[in-house]
């Protein structure tokens, strides 16, 4: 695949579509207290993906919702008066089953993780958390997930095994059988003066031995070669994965954070993302995102909650 060819941009009206068919997964919106947070969750609601709880000071999430005409007389609210107190009291609504997914209002997100990581009282699992950034690029025939751009900075071997896993899961979800994983560095050869080349040879012998499940993965690749196939044959790659990348697999937080960025703000790319590996999906929504971002990041959490579900039927 080249980036140079344009093509119809419809990777995210699919995805919302593949919903439909599905009941709404009841979300703790924590500390909705602006105009672009309880307008995201209000238009979550509307399309189906969630059933908001707002979690917060009452009387500030009442106020918000006048002060921006929004009808808000639907919704549930769970009084928490601070922001500290709104994270952990959504965390305690998962860990009492009423609630299936987090979404981020109008706090910082260490507030919000810090509630979620924390070792008695928290949402974690065996398996380490990470972020999913999944973008929607005009030159890009399919969505293409970024990963890890906003939770592990400099993720070692063991960490990375579980963030490519992590977002296998996602790709999974949202309808890709068997993703295409590129593992990236600055070139796709192995060169011990740059780890994340050992690393990413690493990973591919850990999928070849079963440690790594689900995916197709090939590593490490420079990111041209991951995402054109003219680019890999000039270099003689020879291998399903460049050019039909479905995963980007970075080497730390920010490279995947500057490739995420750029893809937005040079490439037009529309973006969502979510954190995965904790009991139930995390939706970091950024106050700069737009509705259609948040609603985007609503549909993965509950394509991957109803995923789980039907995992566990079976």
């Amino acid at each position: 695949m080249d980036l140079s060819a344009p093509h119809h941009k419809n990777s995210f009206d699919d995805m919302l579509e593949a919903t439909a068919p599905l009941a709404p997964i009841v979300t703790a919106v924590v500390h909705p207290v602006d105009a672009a947070s309880l307008a995201g969750a209000l238009a979550a609601l509307e399309k189906g993906l969630i059933t908001p709880l707002l979690v917060g000071p009452t009387e500030r999430i009442k106020a918000a919702a006048e002060e921006n005409n929004l009808d808000i007389s639907n919704c549930e609210i769970v009084d928490a008066p601070h922001s500290h107190d709104s994270a952990e009291t959504a965390v305690r609504l998962v860990r009492e089953g009423r609630a299936q997914a987090i979404m981020k209002g109008a706090l910082h997100t260490d507030e919000v993780m810090s509630a979620v990581v924390h070792k008695t009282q928290g949402l974690r699992t065996e398996r380490r958390m990470s972020h999913v950034f999944v973008l929607d690029v005009p030159a890009y025939p399919k969505p293409l997930l970024i990963t890890d751009a906003a939770i592990n900075i400099f993720p070692d071997l063991m960490a990375k095994a579980d963030i490519v896993q992590n977002a296998i899961g996602l790709a999974q979800a949202i309808g890709v059988d068997t993703p295409k994983v590129a593992i990236l560095s600055a070139l796709e050869t192995i060169y011990p003066k740059i780890p994340s080349t050992v690393e990413a040879a690493a990973l591919c012998k850990m999928a070849d031995r079963g440690q790594i499940t689900g995916g197709v993965l090939d590593g490490p690749l420079a990111f041209d070669n991951a995402i054109s196939r003219r680019a890999a044959d000039a270099k003689g790659i020879k291998s399903e994965v460049p050019g039909d990348a479905d995963i980007l697999v970075a080497p730390d937080l920010e490279a995947g954070n500057m490739i995420a960025k750029q893809l937005m703000y040079l490439a037009g790319a529309d973006s969502a993302g979510i954190v995965l590996g904790a009991r139930v999906p995390i939706m970091l929504t950024s106050r700069a995102d737009g509705t259609l971002s948040r609603l985007v990041s609503a549909a993965l959490a509950q394509l991957l909650v109803h995923h789980s579900l039907g995992k566990d039927l079976m």
